[in-house]
């Protein structure tokens, strides 16, 4: 019974996994729709919503987190180790901190409000009347918000570690005394193609994953008004789950 529960429920992960990936594949495909003008209204306010309406509190939250970390790592090597703070400021934000976070923002922001509106949509009929119409829901309603959260997960990943390493910076020479240069030094020598292909593409993946989730079991609601709050959590937990198991599988293949 055991190995029969064990491999139904590798079925229903393998099953639900292709799903998002034609979720993310047609939505590629359908970007050319981005020239009509209701599909472009729905692409920006996406945009505005996950991206732009989340900039400064994700810069504040940067600037923070970098002063936290400066304070913690000049603490524990010395003041008078300026690169190698620099070289870990850049290896814990550049690799790990700034995808996490921008994801994690976004999976409370933006995760619930899609799989709650899709929900609430489908619940109601409109997506129905959206095909009646000879409208591709996928084209309309799925394809700008795939797109836009995942474009909103780059700039925010890049204004994050931005403001957290400018504010680590800034921080330890003004507070501790420890040289720009030193700093520049160290953050140069680090600052690699892979670390920031490597947070490139943490950055693209968490994107897609958690749009395609809160998008997918939106689309699932039907029958009654009661299952949206249910898809809600659904897609929040399942978009945690992907983040954090896609970011090990990433950084073994850069790193290791």
């Amino acid at each position: 019974m055991k190995i029969k529960r064990i491999t139904e429920s590798l079925l229903d992960t393998i099953i639900y996994l292709s799903e998002l990936f034609n979720l993310i594949l047609n939505a590629f495909k359908n970007l050319p729709a981005l020239k009509i003008n209701p599909v472009r209204t729905v692409f920006f306010r996406q945009i505005y919503f996950a991206g732009i309406e989340t900039l400064g509190k994700m810069v504040i939250i940067g600037l923070l987190i970098g002063i936290v970390i400066i304070s913690q790592i000049t603490s524990l090597v010395g003041v008078g180790r300026g690169e190698l703070i620099g070289k870990i400021l850049v290896w814990v934000v550049i690799r790990e901190l700034g995808p996490l976070f921008a994801a994690i923002v976004i999976i409370a922001r933006s995760v619930t409000a899609i799989s709650a509106e899709l929900g609430s949509m489908n619940v109601q009929g409109e997506i129905a009347s959206i095909e009646m119409l000879g409208i591709d829901p996928e084209r309309y309603l799925i394809m700008p918000r795939i797109i836009a959260i995942t474009l909103s997960a780059v700039i925010l990943t890049f204004y994050f570690e931005l403001a957290a390493i400018l504010g680590g910076i800034i921080v330890t020479s003004l507070f501790w005394g420890v040289p720009f240069e030193q700093h520049t030094a160290g953050i140069l020598t680090s600052l690699t193609i892979p670390e920031l292909s490597a947070s490139l593409v943490k950055s693209l993946l968490f994107g897609l994953v958690i749009s395609a989730v809160s998008c997918s079991q939106g689309l699932k609601v039907s029958g009654s008004i009661t299952k949206i709050p249910q898809a809600t959590t659904k897609a929040t937990m399942q978009s945690l789950f992907f983040v954090f198991i896609f970011d090990g599988i990433i950084t073994l293949i850069f790193f290791l």
